[in-house]
């Protein structure tokens, strides 16, 4: 590749038409044809289009973050993670990380906020997922589960969490994402700088 070529940056594909492979509960598989703008080629790539998703850093008063422990059919075993789950279409992120912390856990919160978002795997995945920290967390209300879930409801010092995730107890890419954000945050607030 000449460096001129390399200096402008690659191309944004046109998107020609989408179709619908299978429909799922959980996603849509999706045929999508795009054409390179230079090139004038064109081919189908496959995308994954799940609703997007939320996540929960719920934070206890004593400095515990919330944990769930369950079995995750995709890995065929356990994973150690944080609350979350699927979002209505069109519910605000804030609110549906309420909604599942309480479902999944029964703990509930006075202070929620958005920390950030990120794309789970823009290769081939068109959702987004949502991280919401929730502060003040107790176990106040009754689970909700779905009808296939069994959860371990957990509350771990937040450097026990960390340190957990940094030798690989913790393996949920998403997971692990929401701890990159909400890090800095712990910092300031253990350093008594306001959050």
């Amino acid at each position: 590749m000449s460096t001129s070529a390399a200096s402008t940056g690659p191309s944004r594909w046109e998107k020609l038409g989408t179709t619908v492979v299978a429909k799922t509960r959980v996603l849509d598989l999706l045929g999508v044809r795009f054409r390179h703008p230079v090139r004038g080629t064109e081919k189908d790539f496959v995308v994954v289009a799940p609703s997007d998703w939320c996540n929960v850093l719920a934070l206890t008063p004593d400095g515990r973050l919330v944990l769930v422990r369950q079995f995750r059919f995709g890995i065929d075993g356990f994973s150690l993670e944080i609350p979350g789950g699927v979002m209505e279409a069109g519910e605000d992120p804030v609110e549906a990380g309420l909604r599942e912390l309480r479902e999944e856990t029964g703990f509930t919160g006075t202070r929620a906020r958005l920390l950030g978002s990120v794309h789970p795997n823009p290769a081939i995945q068109s959702n987004r997922c949502h991280f919401v920290l929730v502060e003040d967390a107790v176990r106040s209300a009754s689970v909700e589960w779905d009808a296939d879930e069994e959860i371990e409801v957990l509350a771990w010092p937040v450097a026990d969490v960390l340190a957990h995730a940094r030798v690989g107890g913790i393996t949920h890419a998403l997971v692990l994402n929401a701890l990159f954000l909400f890090e800095p945050v712990w910092r300031e607030r253990e350093s008594g700088r306001a959050v």
